[in-house]
């Protein structure tokens, strides 16, 4: 986001909150150009600045705003599920033969940029559990890696929505800690850990206060098998993160989380 376009949405949001009751409508009609999902997480973050100054009641207009704002997934047809299923097969096949080789998956997913959105997510999560609950377990293991290659690609992935490429992201490795546990694949699943606090930590949708939590928790969970002495470059890796992650954190005693 350049700064131009920042100063943008700061206007943006001066002129509602100064504005006459019942002028927001209006107001916001004659700027759609600016009502993105940069411009919802913008408003999240004030919305946060209110709530530490105490001025809890703008703090929840402006949640609310956000809330109205933010793109609801649609409601799921039986043909959406078939056409989906089929893609995410597809492009999980293609993870698996090119060995996550983004000079090959990257042109399946821009030419498929309409499918890259919270429906894709929202049935990614059924579609891999059947998937991996019908499995054999080396089988399952395989196919949890390949939906694993994917969900980094995704949250690389330069084109299309970026909030609906990280939800697609999280709900990939949220799937596949299921099969790459911590008792029996502890190295993979803190892996998995800091990759899920990478996706978190510029997670578009939700509350940035609460994304930033999350993120937090998924470091220090890697850090209880990323030790500083069996793993010291993956343990300073996500020391790195984690002290990332405190240096804009939004809860908390400011000072406490810089120190």
């Amino acid at each position: 986001m350049n700064e131009q376009r920042l100063q943008a949405y700061y206007q943006l949001i001066q002129t509602l909150l100064s504005c006459s009751s019942g002028e927001e409508p209006e107001i916001l009609a004659a700027n759609t150009e600016l009502l993105d999902t940069g411009f919802v997480r913008v408003v999240a973050a004030v919305a946060e600045n209110f709530s530490q100054q105490g001025e809890e009641n703008t703090a929840n207009w402006l949640r609310n705003l956000a809330t109205q704002l933010t793109p609801k997934t649609p409601a799921i047809t039986e043909e959406d599920i078939e056409i989906y299923g089929q893609f995410i097969f597809t492009v999980l096949r293609t993870t698996a033969e090119s060995k996550g080789n983004p000079q090959v998956i990257y042109p399946l997913l821009a030419a498929n940029t309409d499918k890259l959105n919270p429906i894709f997510a929202e049935i990614l999560q059924p579609w891999a559990t059947n998937t991996l609950a019908e499995a054999e377990p080396e089988a399952a293991t395989s196919i949890a890696a390949v939906i694993g290659e994917f969900s980094n690609l995704i949250q690389q992935f330069p084109l299309g929505s970026k909030a609906s490429n990280m939800e697609i992201a999280v709900a990939g490795y949220e799937i596949i800690q299921t099969v790459y546990t911590r008792s029996n694949f502890p190295e993979q699943w803190a892996t998995i850990q800091n990759n899920l606090g990478n996706a978190y930590f510029v997670r578009i949708l939700g509350e940035r206060a609460e994304n930033i939590e999350l993120a937090i928790a998924a470091y220090r969970a890697a850090l209880e098998v990323r030790t500083r002495t069996a793993f010291p470059q993956q343990w300073a890796t996500t020391q790195n993160n984690l002290g990332n992650a405190y240096f804009v954190r939004i809860l908390g005693e400011r000072a406490e989380n810089i120190e």
